[in-house]
């Protein structure tokens, strides 16, 4: 296994770093999920998007498997809703606010998800199972449309997982 595709590692304070990977399996970044009173803080430091706003979701395996990362499978979803903070039957638990990168496709971002946890033994802990996956989409999420907000391919991946 590469490096990059090595499990998130656990920082000072509780923090964990997960590494993201590019759709050619080169590291492209990082994301820093830290536990807050009210969910989980994702801190992203990525780079190779196009400008502008991009979806990013917690995905249901542990894998990133390079170039579509659909190992990753379906958003993370215990609660089986539909997807989208403006669905009337969503969001999924791994639906999160869009991520902007700037002109230069660099994302320094931060997002907080108030659905999931890092604590274990919760269904909605990213590290519930075998864990998780961070997956950074293409374009932007129109927080409606089932069951990824029309926010294309995947771009970037991390696994997450102790």
């Amino acid at each position: 296994m590469e490096e990059s595709q090595a499990a998130s590692s656990k920082v000072k304070g509780g923090s964990y770093i997960v590494n993201l990977i590019d759709t050619k399996g080169k590291k492209a970044g990082e994301a820093t999920l830290t536990q807050m009173a009210d969910g989980v803080k994702v801190e992203v430091n990525a780079t190779g998007l196009k400008p502008g706003e991009h979806g990013i979701h917690f995905h249901e395996k542990a894998i990133c498997t390079p170039p579509d990362f659909k190992s990753a499978e379906a958003h993370f979803n215990p609660t089986e809703k539909k997807h989208g903070f403006l669905n009337p039957k969503g969001p999924h638990i791994g639906d999160m606010h869009n991520i902007k990168a700037d002109e230069s496709g660099v994302v320094q971002d931060e997002v907080l998800s108030n659905l999931v946890t890092l604590s274990e033994g919760k269904s909605n802990s990213l590290f519930a199972k075998s864990g998780t996956a961070l997956v950074i989409h293409d374009k932007s999420d129109d927080y409606k449309t089932d069951p990824a907000g029309n926010s294309g391919d995947r771009v970037l991946c991390g696994v997450i997982k102790k």
